[in-house]
């Protein structure tokens, strides 16, 4: 008999089930713990899975088990098969109700409180029983971490960079400008034009300058001969920085797509400082090979319609 018809005939989801429960513990006796059960069943489930395939799938020491190569091929399986499964019921639960739902959306601290709010506001108002959980982190590199595990279903994200990994697929939306801003009351507020040597020595509410965006900020600076403004207030949620933005007192630096889509912005006015800072591409990233569920398809359909002012604000 050959493997994938003995595999096919003997292998048992639950056992599956186990294995990865127990690789996520770190040890069989754990993972008991965790599922409810006694260590002679994980120890059976993972004996008879070792036998369906043929090949040692754990190693043991005495700090626990770990995964052989074996192991982490079919581990790596796994997991696309149960969330492949998962996203089957999703659709049958949408066939049923094509108003219920749930869509998992991975997004930067920037995105989250003003487009993926947005879109989610937008969704919301036709769709009142689709549920909608957003994780929200500030690195790219995290996120896609997320979306390999299929923690979430998509990333609306910057690309600070070309995407070389081949399993993820990049929609651009949109390219997000930023600008320098004020409140309405602060004193420069009321000028046409200001140069970026005026304004470095004011009061700034900033993102940390190791911090991708604030990258960006300090090689504007620097392409005008001037050093990272002396920030009163780091922060990388961009929540905090409009709240003192919004005092009259600091200045920020804003993506276009947080004062536009923000539903919670304050007053505020974009200064004329001639500084140059890269639009940075904001798109959909997906994997490749994975089925997305209707209610995430409904996300991207609605984040595309959300996108288009924002893109013919660019032009």
């Amino acid at each position: 008999m050959q493997l994938r018809d003995r595999i096919g005939r003997r292998l048992k989801l639950q056992d599956l089930h186990v294995l990865m429960a127990v690789v996520q513990a770190g040890s069989m006796r754990k993972a008991a713990a965790q599922l409810n059960t006694t260590q002679p069943t994980i120890s059976r489930a993972i004996a008879e899975l070792e036998d369906a395939v043929g090949v040692p799938l754990l190693d043991r020491n005495p700090h626990g088990v770990e995964p052989t190569p074996c192991g982490r091929a079919l581990l790596d399986g796994g997991v696309a098969m149960f969330d492949d499964l998962r996203q089957a019921v999703k659709n049958i639960e949408f066939l049923v109700d094509p108003e219920v739902g749930e869509v998992r959306i991975g997004s930067g601290h920037h995105h989250a409180p003003s487009f993926v709010s947005a879109v989610v506001e937008r969704i919301s108002r036709r769709y009142p029983r689709i549920v909608f959980r957003i994780v929200s982190m500030e690195m790219t590199g995290q996120l896609e971490n997320e979306l390999y595990a299929r923690n979430v279903d998509l990333l609306i994200a910057r690309r600070w960079g070309s995407i070389s990994d081949e399993q993820l697929s990049f929609e651009h939306l949109f390219d997000d400008p930023n600008f320098v801003v004020a409140g309405t009351q602060h004193p420069l507020a009321r000028r046409r034009r200001i140069e970026p040597a005026e304004v470095v020595n004011e009061l700034w509410t900033l993102a940390p300058p190791e911090s991708p965006p604030g990258m960006a900020i300090l090689n504007a600076f620097r392409a005008c001969g001037l050093d990272y403004p002396r920030a009163t207030v780091l922060a990388i949620l961009p929540e905090v920085r409009m709240r003192f933005m919004a005092t009259g007192r600091f200045l920020s630096i804003f993506p276009n797509s947080v004062l536009t889509a923000s539903t919670t912005r304050p007053d505020y006015k974009v200064l004329p400082v001639a500084l140059t800072i890269p639009h940075i591409p904001t798109g959909i990233v997906t994997l490749k090979n994975r089925t997305l569920s209707p209610v995430a398809k409904l996300f991207i359909e609605h984040a595309r319609e959300v996108a288009r002012p924002l893109a013919k604000h660019q032009r």
